[in-house]
């Protein structure tokens, strides 16, 4: 049972042989670990999920977090997670020696996190956000704050949070109300509401540190005028003793899924002073806190990936074990005396299983190369190299978030096909994952958002240098697969879709140009998904050239039909998801604008 969830070897053949993760071994920063080490970092992580998450995930969705008596009580498995976090140095595993971390690649870090993702999506969120917080003083904070918060953090004593939306704002950073009242002491006075703060409160963390989004009183409108401050739940004494904050828990959000994971309403303020301390320099909050917002929509990309993954081990589990109909003969009858044949026999039901393998590998594939740009860029020799990989980064984090929420979501909802109507029971675990990813397209700004980001701004950024690196990017691996005469097709087909997507910027930049924004980024959605289907092209020819060549040389490290069905399913992408891009360029070059309010015109009402 422990093993349903998702596939080790898998997971080693897009670290170690499709992305070269152990090249990064080379590098002064990662210079503790080696190939050895790696492997044993993830088996741990392995049995960590078997052993500590797996088996609770049906029980937190059963057993929710509640709030009561302004207490926030979440699942008791949630100390352990805390607590074995910090002992095998999760949260601080990507943190500088000098911080207390391990510098460990990212790339291993965020393959741990999937491993525990599909194990049980409730809990990471918990340590993640709290290494997330962690990084946010780690990067801008003075070393009085590092060294009064960073040690507990990172040790899982004391949880950590982002707040940024409020409930007149939204997803609108612009008119965040929150204040923070400078004092002759050194610190602000916070006064203002938080919503939807995941692990915003919970009883098993001594303290929580929330890196909080204010306005300094007196400062200028919008975002320009917002400062980042270190909130604690609890202040600490002189003696490291713990007193109130003046934070208090108004409630939680009880959502349709990860019921294990607390969204909590959060007052500052309110009744008793709280007390805040500024991180960095005034007025450029958000420009640190898009640190901890890229980071976590990498994270809401991974969960879509590892919770696809999890159910695509469900639906095959079922498919392989269910019986049901019989197969067709050659001139279309059936043999009604013959047993019955599983349903995984069926095309149908093989096609849904292929739609899941393919968006649930891909995907994973597409998190970990984010995660091995982000660590080039990190300990790159040259500026220039530090650009192309920040660069590279920048344009596909909206896509990384977006991509595997979405199409994860649809891969979940063909695991339910599968099983049919036992899909739908709550019998089954599918219908969970089901709900449990519906989130992940509105965590941490909406499919619409980073659609309008993608498209407004990544495109654009830099006179298009993004999209042109990605561009050169794809290009590279359809080089590699004209060494391979069955490869040599879809890497031609890949490149007509990159022509297509030359057509549509050409279409779409001169109504920017112009001044017509409204009409540039009104099938900004349209153009994730287009993009962000080529992007997937892209992942599967970069696993099938690495498949062909081990095939080539006659490679062992894993079985011939392992390396055969990636190549398998990246033929399966092409032929059903692929020829999508050309549709999608027709909607969005098409002169019919029909979204767009007309004045004097309301077609919805």
């Amino acid at each position: 049972m422990a093993n349903d969830y998702m596939s080790m070897d898998t997971l080693r053949f897009l670290l170690f042989d499709v992305l070269d993760t152990e090249d990064l071994v080379k590098y002064d920063r990662f210079q503790d670990y080696d190939r050895g080490a790696l492997e044993i970092i993830l088996d741990s992580f392995k049995d960590f999920g078997d052993q500590e998450c797996y088996p609770y995930f049906r029980e937190m969705d059963e057993q929710p977090v509640y709030f009561k008596d302004g207490q926030v009580y979440v699942h008791d498995q949630i100390k352990k997670i805390m607590e074995q976090s910090g002992e095998l140095g999760l949260i601080g595993a990507t943190f500088s020696n000098e911080d207390g971390g391990l510098q460990m690649p990212g790339t291993i870090v965020q393959a741990a996190y999937f491993i525990l993702d599909a194990a049980n999506n409730h809990v990471s969120g918990y340590p993640g956000l709290t290494a997330g917080a962690a990084g946010l003083i780690a990067s801008f904070a003075s070393q009085g704050l590092k060294d009064k918060y960073l040690p507990k953090m990172l040790a899982g004593e004391w949880g950590g949070t982002m707040c940024l939306t409020e409930p007149q704002a939204g997803s609108s950073l612009s008119d965040i109300t929150t204040t923070a009242y400078p004092t002759e002491h050194g610190h602000y006075r916070i006064e203002g509401q938080k919503i939807w703060i995941s692990g915003g409160d919970q009883q098993f963390s001594d303290n929580i540190i929330h890196l909080l989004l204010a306005r300094i009183d007196g400062a200028p409108a919008g975002t320009k005028g917002i400062s980042l401050f270190v909130v604690p739940k609890k202040r600490i004494g002189e003696d490291g003793s713990l007193t109130s904050n003046g934070v208090a828990s108004a409630g939680d959000f009880q959502k349709l899924g990860q019921r294990g994971y607390s969204s909590v309403h959060l007052v500052f303020g309110d009744g008793e002073e709280c007390r805040g301390y500024l991180v960095g320099e005034p007025h450029k909050g958000l420009r640190y806190m898009f640190q901890m917002m890229n980071g976590a929509r990498i994270s809401v990309g991974r969960h879509g990936a590892s919770i696809s993954t999890a159910a695509y081990y469900a639906s095959l589990k079922y498919a392989m074990e269910r019986p049901q109909g019989r197969r067709l003969s050659k001139d279309g009858s059936k043999d009604l005396s013959a047993d019955q044949t599983l349903i995984i026999n069926h095309p149908d039901v093989r096609r849904m299983l292929f739609f899941q393998k393919a968006i649930s590998e891909g995907t994973l594939n597409l998190i970990l190369l984010a995660a091995n740009y982000h660590d080039r860029e990190r300990v790159a020799e040259t500026d220039e190299e530090k650009i192309y990989y920040n660069n590279l980064l920048e344009i596909l984090t909206p896509i990384v978030k977006t991509y595997p929420s979405e199409m994860g979501r649809l891969s979940v909802s063909n695991g339910l096909q599968v099983l049919g109507g036992m899909g739908f029971s709550r019998e089954h675990i599918l219908q969970q994952y089901y709900r449990d990813i519906r989130i992940m397209a509105i965590y941490e700004g909406t499919t619409g958002i980073q659609s309008m980001d993608l498209l407004g701004r990544k495109v654009t950024m830099h006179g298009g240098d993004a999209i042109r690196l990605l561009s050169k990017e794809i290009l590279k691996e359809v080089g590699k697969s004209e060494a391979y005469e069955a490869l040599k097709p879809y890497g031609q087909k890949l490149v007509a879709t990159l022509k297509r997507n030359q057509e549509v910027l050409e279409y779409l930049i001169p109504f920017a140009m112009k001044g017509d924004h409204e009409r540039f980024l009104s099938d900004a959605t349209i153009y994730m998904e287009f993009l962000g289907t080529i992007v997937m092209g892209w992942q599967w020819l970069m696993m099938a050239n690495r498949a062909a060549e081990a095939l080539k040389n006659g490679e062992s490290k894993y079985t011939n039909e392992f390396y055969e069905a990636k190549i398998h399913t990246m033929k399966f992408f092409f032929k059903y998801e692929m020829p999508k891009v050309d549709a999608w360029a027709k909607t969005i070059m098409s002169e019919d604008v029909l979204t767009i309010l007309m004045e004097d015109k309301e077609y919805l009402s």
